[in-house]
């Protein structure tokens, strides 16, 4: 029996009703955002800077006496305890440090109005693009002008003995800027060997040398220098994605409404890690499942995978998720290119890996800067990372096979669902897969981790050595790394130690090392900012877990390819960190480290063993 045909696609009448209405929301739209957009310029043109709610407080004098404070608990009343007058001044400073002006009271390019102008240009500057300029003069300057060029580069910057000549040229210009930074403190000069050794390594273990594209490898290296500069060495660098940070983490943070409600606060507050990380799962799923459904998700496609294919020399899905993972988790970004994973090569399937262990989600940093680590330098190490996990993902595992997810072939799918609700219900449906995955598998790796721990500590008992831990030996190992990443020696075996507690645990746990060493006057301060990127990224073994979940969840009959490089892409994905690391012991200055050192040692308070917290979500 044939199948009925959809009526309404054979019925102009409908279509054309479809089109109308289209266009009467577009008009729509535009109307309610151009008249709120002006009815907020009045409000904050006529706002009184002087009015009371943009004066900050001043703190009440306290007397030199004691202040008699009633303390109740539960429904019972507590005789009333006398604290030292200096306790108030303390949580009248602590309020003091905590107040901020309203969002009407000054002009901030992250907040307020100047966020909502900002979010004017922007949306209007792709307005004019993809409705105007690309239609009517776009298409045809892209198809004469700029498609042949950036053709004739590709082919030109492919020939070996020109993708040799830009890799000692870059290594030229990169000893020479590095070298000027080191000009006052010889010390950083050893951070020059990271970098070499890493592409040396990666060399000697490619999976295929012949075959390395020293085009991508060269520019994604070049890239990481450069955001390095524009995000440690310039302030409005720094600005700019320190805002993104809290803008996307914020987003991400509304799961946690959710979260509350269907497993109570005391779960949350605890901060379960099935329960407090993985429920941003369930949130970002769905957006992603209706961006496709709009056909947003596709546009993010076409535009970042043309402007990284033709500057770097990935693959479409290879760029997106790399810039995805600059905020979002490995889980997480992934979900932008779900229905392209089974057509991956290998390679890509390597490069994806790759990007997921190199950098950290948004959904952590909150967890990172709890325990003192700067929210800047976090930031700045995910941002890094993007290109230096395309450069080395190429290196360590070069492509032999034909993608097919090139920009000129990719092929731009239509989501499947019928409506915004099924879309946010199939992609609701998807986050429920891809948690069970991550469960069972950080559960079972993580298990492993410590049953090799506890056998290592056995054997070297039987033989008389006490203490000796898998952990022990691994940070034995690391020294020579940290050497070279430009840590001073004097403090190479703590920060092999907090790498190896991150390589073989977690991330969470050498950060807490990291924190307490500071507190203890273990570790310098240049010591303590090249760890704080060393420790950036997800490779460790439960993300090892985690990544082999999420992906085969989302294309199950690549699995055995999926498994077959994730280990790879685990070594790959610690080397771009820890060369990240050595780019930024050089770039750092000891102003900024002045304050990566505050910050941690705030993590602690004093001596008492009790740990200041704070919004896992505020940065």
């Amino acid at each position: 029996m044939a199948e009925s045909p959809n009526p309404e696609e054979e019925d102009p009448k409908a279509a054309k009703r479809k089109k109308i209405i289209k266009l009467v929301l577009h008009v729509l739209f535009h109307i309610f955002f151009l008249s709120f957009f002006i009815w907020a310029t009045v409000i904050y043109v006529l706002h009184d800077p002087n009015a009371k709610k943009c004066i900050r407080p001043q703190p009440e004098e306290v007397e030199n006496t004691t202040t008699q404070i009633a303390i109740t608990e539960g429904e019972e009343g507590v005789p009333a305890t006398t604290l030292p007058a200096a306790a108030e001044t303390t949580t009248e400073a602590s309020k003091q440090d905590d107040w901020q002006a309203h969002i009407l009271c000054e002009f901030n390019w992250c907040t307020g109005y100047g966020f909502l102008l900002l979010m004017l240009l922007v949306f209007y500057a792709f307005w004019i693009y993809y409705w105007v300029f690309k239609p009517y003069i776009g298409q045809k300057l892209y198809d004469d002008k700029i498609e042949p060029g950036i053709d004739k580069w590709i082919e030109f910057s492919r020939k070996r003995l020109v993708s040799i000549v830009m890799l000692i040229v870059l290594l030229a210009l990169v000893g020479i800027y590095l070298g000027f930074e080191c000009r006052d403190d010889g010390r950083k000069a050893i951070g020059l060997l990271g970098p070499v050794v890493f592409i040396l390594l990666g060399v000697l273990v490619s999976k295929s040398r012949r075959d390395i594209p020293w085009r991508v490898v060269v520019h994604g290296i070049l890239g990481q220098l450069i955001l390095g500069i524009l995000c440690i060495r310039l302030q409005v660098g720094r600005d700019i994605f320190i805002c993104a940070g809290k803008k996307v983490t914020r987003f991400l943070s509304f799961t946690e409404h959710g979260s509350r409600f269907v497993y109570g606060d005391r779960i949350c507050d605890e901060f379960v890690f099935a329960f407090a990380i993985l429920a941003v799962i369930f949130f970002f799923s769905v957006v992603t499942s209706v961006l496709y459904y709009l056909g947003a998700m596709q546009f993010i496609l076409g535009a970042f995978g043309f402007f990284l294919q033709a500057t770097v020399g990935t693959t479409v899905c290879e760029s997106v998720n790399a810039v995805g993972n600059v905020f979002l988790g490995m889980s997480e970004s992934p979900l932008m290119i779900r229905p392209y994973i089974k057509k991956l090569t290998k390679s890509e399937l390597h490069c994806i890996c790759t990007s997921g262990y190199a950098t950290v989600a948004g959904t952590v940093l909150g967890a990172y800067i709890s325990f003192g680590a700067s929210a800047a330098f976090l930031i700045t190490a995910s941002v890094m990372a993007a290109p230096g996990a395309l450069a080395f993902a190429k290196l360590f595992y070069p492509e032999t096979e034909e993608s097919q997810t090139k920009s000129d072939n990719i092929e731009l799918e239509k989501s499947e669902d019928r409506s915004i609700l099924d879309a946010a219900a199939s992609g609701a449906a998807n986050g429920v897969i891809i948690v069970l995955g991550i469960v069972s598998n950080i559960i079972a790796f993580l298990a492993i981790v410590y049953f090799f721990n506890a056998v290592t500590e056995w054997m070297f008992e039987l033989v008389g050595h006490d203490d000796i831990t898998f952990l022990y030996l691994l940070t034995k190992l690391f020294i020579p790394l940290v050497f070279i990443m430009g840590v001073p020696t004097h403090d190479c075996e703590n920060v092999a130690l907090v790498v190896a507690e991150k390589t073989i645990i977690n991330e969470f746990v050498g950060y807490k090392t990291l924190g307490e060493m500071i507190r203890e006057e273990k570790i310098d301060q240049r010591s303590a900012g090249i760890a704080t990127f060393a420790l950036c990224g997800f490779a460790n073994p439960g993300s090892l877990g985690i990544l082999i979940a999420a992906l085969s969840a989302m294309a199950p009959d690549r699995r055995h390819d999926i498994t077959m490089v994730a280990l790879r892409a685990f070594l790959t994905g610690s080397i771009v960190s820890f060369t990240s690391a050595s780019i930024a012991g050089i770039l750092i200055q000891d102003h900024e480290l002045d304050k990566l050192s505050k910050s941690l040692l705030d993590y602690i308070d004093d001596g008492d063993g009790s740990v200041r917290t704070y919004n896992l979500f505020n940065i």
